[in-house]
């Protein structure tokens, strides 16, 4: 016979007055954890009591009720519910909904125990899900936050979450993408983009926040990109744009979606900014985003001069310096500070620096044939190099008396003249000899003749050569002469010493103006050409009065501008390149000291074997096995995460060493031991590579692009 199914009886519900409800000395619940009791209170005086209590009732010596209940389970709420008591929110008699468990067979410990552990928290989507709703009836993020006792970010971030694509929120509701990886993929309400890089990442080994966030923005401008700061992000969007932002990370102002929007408004402004420029009274103005290094070449540069003061302003700059320094003589011979006096001092200073900086201007006469050349600076800011005049734009420059057209015109005067022997030579209007004619001068003493003049002006310059060699200074201080007429100069009287000088400006070279190099070039330069006479017929007085430290640091300039270690398909120039490489030991010059850093542009170029390679050399073969599996564009990217602080230089900018040093021991600049990388290097490899030392052999080898580039390897 079947035994018979016992049936379950629920525990009866109540309505309990508060003041015969008792907290429970055995509730399991002992730490704080969650919303604090006060918000508890707050959000059942919103919406009442959603859970009602689980009590039990108090029995006296007889076993018997005696009309009071404790409450083992829902303690916080009894507790939030007695605030509202106090705050006369609510009368101490007020019905509870309760629970009344009078069963024997289960303990009050374990009726608290069961409530807080049966109780399943919250998924997240499913958090989202219910923020979103919220929304869509009209909740702003701080009403939401408010209601449930969290900060308007938390809502907003939990709103991002749930805007992201359905297909990526079901894998994350099967466990298959992280919360971490979720966060990474609300950059962007892209859906398509997120399921494409999702599809992309899903069957390699990076899967990493940091790197779909790399893969969704890659398209993008980063907002302290110097287009973005220039156009600023309330105009960017008011144009249409979006701004992607990070709601998880720091992100440095987010990234502008559209690229080829803020390129037009940067033109768009530009344009603007140019022609407000130009209204100066500048011939031309030139503008563009950046502008290729040795974009300035072969024209000359004026500069903006003070402002000429006034009688009245003279007049007060020599009253206010005299003050100054009786009261700095006799404050320094003082025993005691005093603070007026210094006051003093610091308010005649201020006084004196305004009147010597002074508004400069530049000379009309010279803004009218020059131009300005306007680009944006790395912060962003409006950059303005004004002064720069053109060849065609040069005023005519007349030698002697007679300008170019002129002296034509003497010549064709001179030639007029005739040729009185017949023998087709003329000089100085008249026929030439061989200087050995003792013909009688009819008018006055006749010019020596050619040649004479050519046989004495040779002895000359002999002897003056053999003095010039036995004065180093002055021989020093010629060349200087040269150099500077040649390099800051244009249409300059020329030199006595046939000494040629060439700077190639290598305008071709992408970002190259922007290095560190080519921007303390250009403002040694400037300094320079600033100080420097305006005329060319005063350089040799002023290259005589400059100390010797000066004129050192000019001609250093001088001939550095003069280098050329560039290896060209066209012009080899073995030799050259080998005295670079001297030039460079004596100077013990290496390119990771002066700053140049591998990056991703560059061992974008290379082939994938090559980026192993480079890898291999500096960090040794495990970390190149850890990357090998990649393609290339990813394969580039981590491979200068590598590379970062390990001193590794391609071979054309690697310092030619002795073999005899190599053979010492001496490390081959630009790369170290396998054995050295895998017993030190190796330890400091990001950690989302050094986690993976063992890259699966399922992952496929290459695709199409990376079988070209083995191909191009082993040609």
């Amino acid at each position: 016979m079947a035994k018979a199914i016992q049936k379950i009886a629920m525990n009866a519900a109540e309505n309990i007055p508060y003041d015969r409800l008792v907290l429970s000395q055995k509730n399991v619940r002992r730490v704080k954890d969650g919303v604090s009791i006060e918000q508890l209170a707050e959000d059942i005086g919103r919406r009442k009591l959603l859970q009602s209590l689980n009590v039990r009732p108090v029995l006296d010596e007889n076993d018997e009720e005696n009309g009071t209940f404790e409450v083992p389970a829902g303690g916080r709420r009894y507790l939030a519910l007695g605030i509202l008591i106090k705050q006369k929110r609510l009368a101490k008699s007020e019905p509870i909904p309760c629970i009344v468990n009078r069963v024997q067979e289960t303990s009050a410990e374990e009726d608290s125990l069961a409530e807080n552990l049966r109780r399943a928290d919250l998924h997240p989507l499913d958090q989202f899900h219910a923020f979103k709703t919220l929304s869509d009836q009209g909740l702003d993020p701080d009403e939401i936050g408010a209601r449930f006792f969290v900060s308007p970010a938390t809502v907003k971030q939990r709103l991002r979450l749930a805007s992201v694509s359905p297909t990526l929120l079901d894998l994350y509701e099967k466990d298959e993408i992280r919360l971490e990886q979720i966060m990474a993929f609300s950059i962007t309400d892209d859906h398509a983009r997120q399921e494409q890089v999702w599809e992309r990442v899903s069957s390699s080994h990076m899967q990493e926040p940091y790197y779909i966030r790399r893969l969704l923005t890659e398209t993008t401008v980063r907002a302290d990109d110097r287009r973005a700061v220039y156009i600023g992000a309330e105009a960017y969007e008011a144009a249409g744009g979006v701004v992607l932002r990070d709601l998880f990370e720091q992100d440095g102002g987010g990234w502008f979606q559209d690229a080829a929007l803020l390129e037009q408004l940067v033109f768009d402004k530009l344009k603007l900014d140019a022609e407000a420029i130009r209204a100066d009274g500048w011939k031309w103005v030139e503008a563009a985003i950046s502008f290729p290094y040795g974009h300035s070449s072969g024209m000359r540069r004026i500069y903006a001069e003070p402002q000429e003061l006034s009688a009245e302003e003279i007049a007060r700059y020599d009253a206010l310096k005299a003050e100054y320094e009786k009261l700095d003589a006799d404050y320094a011979e003082a025993e005691e500070a005093d603070e007026a006096v210094e006051a003093k001092l610091d308010q005649l200073g201020a006084e004196l620096d305004a009147i010597n900086d002074r508004p400069q201007r530049y000379d009309p006469t010279q803004i009218i044939i020059a131009g300005v050349f306007v680009t944006l600076a790395a912060d962003g800011e409006l950059q303005v190099e004004a002064g720069f005049v053109r060849t065609e734009d040069e005023p005519l420059i007349e030698t002697g008396d007679v300008d170019e057209r002129g002296q034509e015109d003497a010549e064709g005067e001179d030639r007029s003249n005739g040729d009185d022997d017949g023998d087709g030579v003329v000089v100085n209007g008249r026929p030439a000899n061989d200087g050995t004619s003792d013909d009688t001068e009819d008018e006055g003493i006749k010019p020596l003749p050619d040649r004479l003049v050519f046989d004495l002006t040779a002895e000359r310059t002999l002897a003056l050569r053999n003095a010039l060699a036995g004065d180093v200074d002055i021989a020093f201080i010629a060349a200087l002469h040269a150099f500077v007429l040649q390099v800051f100069y244009r249409f300059a009287p020329e030199s006595c010493l046939e000494i040629s000088l060439k700077s190639g400006s290598f305008s071709q070279v992408d970002g190259l103006a922007e290095t560190s190099w080519a921007k303390e070039l250009t403002e040694r330069h400037e300094a320079w050409d600033r100080d420097l006479p305006d005329e060319a017929g005063s350089l040799w007085d002023f290259l005589l009065g400059l100390d010797e430290a000066s004129r050192k640091a000019l001609f250093a300039h001088c001939v550095s501008l003069t280098l050329n270690a560039v290896t060209e398909p066209w012009n080899r120039r073995p030799k050259a390149l080998a005295h670079a490489d001297v030039v460079a030991g004596s100077l013990q010059f290496d390119m990771v000291e002066a700053g140049w850093t591998p990056t991703v542009a560059l061992l974008g170029r290379l082939t994938k074997a090559r980026i192993l390679q480079a890898v291999r050399e500096a960090r040794g073969e495990e970390a190149a096995q850890l990357i090998d599996h990649m393609k290339k564009d990813i394969m580039a990217r981590e491979a200068a995460r590598l590379l970062e602080g390990s001193n590794w230089l391609p071979e054309p900018l690697r310092l030619e060493v002795d073999e005899a040093a190599t053979d010492a021991g001496d490390a081959v600049a630009g790369g170290v031991s396998d054995e050295a990388a895998l017993d030190g290097d190796a330890a400091e490899l990001p950690a989302f590579l050094a986690d993976d030392v063992n890259p699966s052999s399922d992952e496929p080898a290459s695709d199409a692009g990376d079988e070209a580039d083995r191909l191009q390897a082993a040609e």
